[in-house]
């Protein structure tokens, strides 16, 4: 693993592919983050909301990706993370996380982030900015 502040514009983190997304680890959320919209935890309910199936949070997606940082804490820290969400995280999904330098200054990376089912669909992009 190389240091954050050895790594040059262009260059990637390791990426990483989380396990198929189950039901569990979104129970599991709605209850950490308080968010309990039943499209995501009830079928019925997000197929009455048009879906095809209870859809991962947005949110779990954008820690997920967060995590890609935490080998690199004694670093440094994270401070500022943006992010769009591109689409949809269904139950069985395996999301792939990236991380890619594009901008260096002394005390600060700069990554695009983005999160890729395996459809090689975008479903989260964004902009993450590491103080060093």
């Amino acid at each position: 693993m190389s240091r954050l502040a050895d790594l040059q514009v262009g260059e990637s983190l390791s990426q990483v592919q989380l396990n198929p997304v189950g039901r569990l680890d979104l129970i599991k959320y709605a209850g950490a983050s308080g968010d309990f919209n039943p499209i995501h935890t009830i079928d019925k309910e997000a197929e009455n909301a048009g879906l095809p199936g209870i859809i991962a949070h947005g949110m779990w997606t954008m820690g997920n990706l967060a995590t890609l940082f935490t080998p690199y804490m004694e670093e440094g820290f994270i401070q500022d993370y943006s992010i769009r969400f591109k689409g949809m995280v269904f139950l069985g999904d395996v999301v792939t996380l990236r991380a890619k330098v594009a901008e260096k200054q002394p005390q600060q990376v700069k990554f695009s982030v983005k999160a890729v089912n395996q459809h090689g669909k975008n479903v989260l992009q964004g902009d993450l900015v590491f103080s060093l």
